[in-house]
Order: structure tokens, then sequence, then C-alpha cells
């Protein structure tokens, strides 16, 4: 953590760091950068990346396929179509974070909507519910982009997309706290079911598990996560689909012990991002773009990894 104070386009040594945090008055311009520019990109670089970490965890287990993904309900999209609605509308970003994080519980209520209107039950209903809403909503955003002035409002709307902690604050931190802490108490209390729940929807009400309504609890805790991160810092990939299969590979595929050490390693992944981001060049990489260069090959690795039980 000292490291990631320390780079960034002004390098501070860690004794700096160090004294700064301790007696800020000695410095105020170091205390300024870490304080107010900093500390709230770390932090939130941490909860976002336990946050979708364990997101993914949970959505993989709950629709039995270890290819889900965080936005597989719709809720990145639907984030990203509120993002792209308050930047045409001139909002700031506070404005702008709510209106992603509203959004996206919206997207996924769609979801759930139609497949209770559908009167189906099962995981299957839900992913092609969630591909409807996800491209409805991915279609309002390329509406959105078409109509938005190219100097100014396409850039950001592009920029968000792409995933940057440049803008957050604490006060946008303690705004979806209740959320991430929330999600995270329901996940951490239903992992000891997950597992059974990955193994069909018959085995767990052999179990005794009341299938449809800890689904729907799990559904609703890791959208809570996804929303309150994607309204954070944008659209970023990888991190849902593959830190879960390095937890895998690490303890193995008990939900109980996975979920944790997936928040632990989603954490210290995105900080690394994050602070590489801000110290490899003089203008600041689109987190999305490293997560992608490193998520990619880490996924094939993985894959190799497993290929005897792909077989």
């Amino acid at each position: 953590m000292v490291l990631a104070l320390s780079c960034g386009r002004i390098y501070y040594s860690p004794t700096i760091i160090i004294q700064t945090l301790f007696h800020p008055q000695n410095n105020p311009a170091a205390a300024n950068i870490i304080f107010n520019l900093r500390l709230p990109r770390i932090i939130s670089a941490l909860l976002i990346g336990a946050g979708l970490a364990m997101a993914g965890c949970s959505f993989q287990s709950v629709f039995h396929n270890p290819l889900v993904s965080p936005d597989i309900l719709g809720v990145s999209y639907g984030s990203a179509a509120g993002a792209a609605s308050a930047i045409l509308l001139g909002y700031g970003i506070g404005l702008t974070q709510l209106f992603a994080f509203v959004c996206g519980i919206i997207a996924v209520s769609l979801t759930l909507l139609i497949a209770h209107t559908l009167h189906q039950r099962g995981t299957l209903i839900l992913v092609l519910a969630g591909i409807v809403i996800s491209g409805f909503m991915q279609a309002l955003v390329g509406l959105l982009k078409y109509i938005a002035d190219p100097d100014s409002q396409l850039q950001s709307i592009v920029y968000w997309q792409l995933g940057s902690l440049a803008k957050v604050d604490f006060s946008s931190i303690i705004a979806v706290l209740p959320f991430l802490i929330i999600g995270t108490l329901i996940l951490f209390v239903l992992r000891w079911h997950m597992t059974i729940l990955s193994l069909g929807d018959q085995q767990a009400r052999l179990e005794g598990i009341n299938v449809g309504m800890e689904q729907l609890l799990i559904i609703t805790a890791s959208t809570f996560l996804t929303a309150a991160t994607v309204c954070l810092s944008g659209n970023i990939g990888w991190i849902g689909l593959v830190i879960p299969h390095v937890a895998r590979l690490l303890v193995g595929d008990n939900t109980k012990e996975t979920l944790p050490l997936a928040a632990v390693i989603g954490a210290l992944f995105l900080l690394i991002v994050d602070t590489m981001a801000r110290s490899l060049s003089a203008g600041e990489i689109p987190l999305s773009i490293l997560t992608g260069f490193i998520g990619a090959p880490l996924f094939v690795y993985i894959l190799i990894k497993k290929k005897v039980q792909l077989n």
C-alpha cells in the first residue's frame, strides 16, 4: 500500500509517505496529493477489485458456468447507459455515478421481470433475459454516443466505458459503501451453499436448500456489488471472470474458501493495475486496457492448467 501511495506522476519515497501520513502538516503539498488523490484511489481499487471478484465467483456458482462474469444480467451495460445519459445531460461526476448505479439496478430488475413474466424457472432463462437487456442497453449506449458532442461528451463516455479511478473521492466511496457491505455480508453468509448450488438445482434441493430464494439473494447481493463498483470506476473487464479461477486453482472449488480468497486477490490485482495505470505514462491508461492485456493471457494459462477437467 505504501508503494502504491509512492507511485504516480510525482514520486514520493516510502519514507516521505510514512512521515506525511502521520504528520501531514509538515508537507502540505504531499499531504494534498496523498490524502485527496491517491488514498481514495487505493481504497476504491481494493473495494472494487474485491467486489467484482466476489460477484464473479457468486454468479459462476449460481449459473453453474465457469465462463460467467458479473455483467451476465446486464448490470454493466445498464450502468454504462446511465452514465452516458448523465454525461449527455451535462451532470457532474456525482450524478453520473448515481445514474450509473440506478440504471445498473434497473437493468437487472428488468432481466428478473422478463424471467418472471415468462413463468419459467431456472438459470437459463435468466441468462437469456440478461442477453436481451444487455443488447438493448448496449444499443442505447450506442445511440447516446452517436448524438453526443464529439469534442467533449463522446470522449467522456468512451473514457468512462474503459474504466478509471481518476475522479473517485471519499464522498463517492462513502455513498456506495452500504451497498458493498450489504452485498458482501449476504455472500459471505451464503457461501457455504454456493458449492452445492453449483452442482445443480436438483442436487441443491436434495440437500434441503431453498434454491429459488437463495439464488435470488445471491443475485441481488452480487448485483449490489457490481453496480456499486461500476458506478465508481466505469466498466472494468476480466476481474470478475478470471480472478475466481485463480482462487480455485489455489484452494479448490469449495466456495467457502474460494470467495474470500477471490476477494483478496481481486483487491490486490486491481490495486496493482491502478498503480500501473497512473505510473507507466504521463497520461493515465484506462483500467480495462491493462486488465485485458493481463487478464486474457492469464485466462489462457488457467485453461491450459485445467485442460484435464475440460476434457
